[in-house]
């Protein structure tokens, strides 16, 4: 057996042995080794192959999957600028705290700067973002080579894990020397079997928790923003019910915030007269935040305490965090009940706020589209919201559904690689290939994603799934304003910018997405009202697109009227 193949074969035998379940592949030359093993692997029932063509999308896919999963996935690509293309996914897998173990192959070291083809830079070409790198020597037929493969692929998993810190994306750079495929033979100079009770290399136990926080006052808030994996969030909840804290999330009411969770608290910290009366002496924020500027200005707000847990980093952009921890002990100091009844009588409020300007529009925008969605989805829905005005518009629609299980890119906030992420959240939540001691495969959810148009557009390739690979079960819904509405909404929206706005913020497009999806293969269903959206909704096999037009040029009158409506709200209360 020549030395690459022997080393495929083992180190994708090790993954499998450490729990992985998902792969993502996309060919190439030098990772032919990888290919064939993956291929065999699969067809094998020890894990489940997805082959793309696009390596950005991949690495998409290979992040939507272990967001869905909560383990590593992992995404093999050839070497070159094909290795560059998944650096959008592994800063995003970095920001958000997400396992995801990048197998780069490469030419060996004779060939790097010799002029040969196909060749840059790959050492810790992901730079910062990584939890390990390692560069893998090139394969030799000698002993002791499978157990330093094997330890190698150890440590890779247990850092994508968080097992020494927390969870994210890591890089083993693998230089390959022809031959790159099988010979035929079956001799090598020591056994190739891993440990032989089927675990692997090298067990390590996860990082001792450090010491719970515990809060000592009654007068405070639970924010909710992107908390990485190791986050029990109904725990979470349940600790703020007992306690007596408002519990916000960056979701709105969508997701499960418990009982205590708040459906318009997004819309309260954004009103600054009832924040001022009912300022939190403490925060506890679980996760990392991300899109409402509110949000930023609560927690850089130097009268208010922070406490952090289930973040990738271990602070905020104020830089006040008072503490960090892993969990949470109940509060020092007894509930008030009045606290928390005031801000659920403010909540209440600003849901019927919300309730009766959505219901006096005219014409569809991305927040009455959000309200539909969220209302029409069926029970038990995955739901992955693309960023920009996607994710503010779920969490300002003021709706509840703790049934549904969002997932956001927010860890870098780009749009990259969104339908990508979706497909590969879908497919992860229907995995064919059963963990060991399951007993059966993850149980299935309707999976769906409601993104923009630039965001549909950016990660169009997202759709092209060829035809011996598993389609998701994902219906997309794309809010589509022919441009950039987000900016609408922000400074470059204002009146004095609308000379150049439409060009340079604006940036209609003019695309029709239903000729696109046909180019595809996909489904395409054009909503033109709402109970056409509500029908096309209902759950279906297969990957479809609902398009919704919507219009941006009254975009800031409406999230105007919106503000003011809430600050009614809140005034009248008093």
């Amino acid at each position: 057996m020549n030395p690459a193949t022997a080393q495929a074969r083992v180190i994708v035998d090790e993954l499998i042995r450490h729990g992985l379940r998902i792969a993502v592949l996309c060919p190439g030359s030098r990772n032919a080794p990888f290919s064939l093993a993956l291929f065999e692997a699969a067809q094998q029932g020890s894990l489940e192959l997805h082959v793309r063509i696009d390596e950005r999308g991949a690495g998409f896919l290979a992040l939507g999957a272990a967001k869905a999963a909560g383990l590593p996935v992992a995404v093999f690509c050839t070497s070159g600028t094909a290795a560059a293309n998944l650096h959008p996914a592994v800063a995003e897998a970095d920001r958000s705290g997400v396992g995801l173990l990048v197998l780069t192959s490469d030419r060996p070291p004779e060939l790097r700067a010799s002029g040969a083809n196909q060749v840059i830079d790959q050492h810790r070409l992901f730079g910062s973002a990584l939890r390990w790198f390692d560069e893998v020597a090139v394969a030799e037929n000698r002993p002791g080579q499978q157990a330093y493969w094997r330890s190698r692929v150890s440590r890779a998993w247990q850092a994508a894990e968080g097992m020494a810190a927390g969870a994210g994306p890591v890089q083993l750079n693998i230089g390959l020397r022809e031959p790159l495929l099988p010979d035929g033979e079956t001799d090598w100079c020591e056994s190739l079997d891993g440990r032989p009770d089927g675990g692997g290399w090298l067990s390590r136990e996860p990082a001792a928790a450090g010491r719970p926080l515990r809060p000592d006052t009654a007068r405070g808030l639970v924010l909710l923003a992107e908390p990485d994996a190791s986050v029990d969030i109904d725990r979470i909840a349940a600790w703020a019910h007992r306690n007596g804290w408002p519990l916000l999330a960056e979701t709105g009411g969508v997701g499960p915030i418990g009982a205590a969770g708040l459906t318009g608290g997004m819309h309260l910290l954004a009103d600054r007269d009832f924040l001022a009366a009912h300022r939190p002496e403490q925060v506890l924020c679980v996760g990392r935040p991300t899109v409402f500027r509110q949000v930023q200005a609560l927690l850089a707000d130097p009268a208010i305490e922070v406490l952090l847990i289930g973040a990738p980093d271990s602070t905020t952009p104020a830089n006040n965090v008072r503490a960090v921890g892993t969990a949470v002990q109940d509060c020092a100091a007894p509930a008030d009940p009045e606290w928390l009844a005031a801000w659920q009588a403010a909540d209440h409020a600003v849901t019927g706020a919300v309730a009766e300007v959505l219901a006096q529009q005219a014409g569809p925008t991305g927040l009455a589209v959000a309200a539909e969605v969220i209302d029409g989805l069926p029970p038990e829905t995955l739901l992955v919201v693309g960023s920009s005005n996607p994710t503010r518009d779920i969490a300002l629609s003021a709706r509840t559904r703790p049934d549904v299980r969002v997932l956001r890119n927010r860890g870098a906030a780009g749009i990259d690689g969104t339908v990508s992420t979706a497909v590969g959240a879908a497919l992860a939540v229907s995995n064919a290939v059963a963990s060991p001691g399951d007993g059966e495969a993850a149980s299935t959810r309707p999976g769906y994603a409601l993104l923009g148009d630039l965001t549909f557009l950016h990660d169009l390739n997202g759709l092209l799934i060829g035809p011996p690979e598993r389609r998701p079960d994902l219906t997309i819904v794309v809010c589509n304003d022919d441009g950039g509405g987000i900016f609408e909404l922000l400074e470059q929206g204002a009146p004095e910018h609308r000379d150049s706005f439409e060009r340079v913020f604006g940036t209609p497009h003019g695309a029709a997405l239903e000729s696109l999806c046909a180019g595809y293969g996909v489904e395409y269903t054009l909503a033109a009202s709402g109970a056409e959206l509500r029908q096309a909704l209902l759950p279906r096999p297969g990957l479809r697109v609902v398009e919704v037009w919507t219009e941006r040029a009254d975009l800031r009158a409406v999230h105007a009227r919106l503000r003011d409506r809430v600050r009614t709200a809140l005034r009248e209360l008093t």
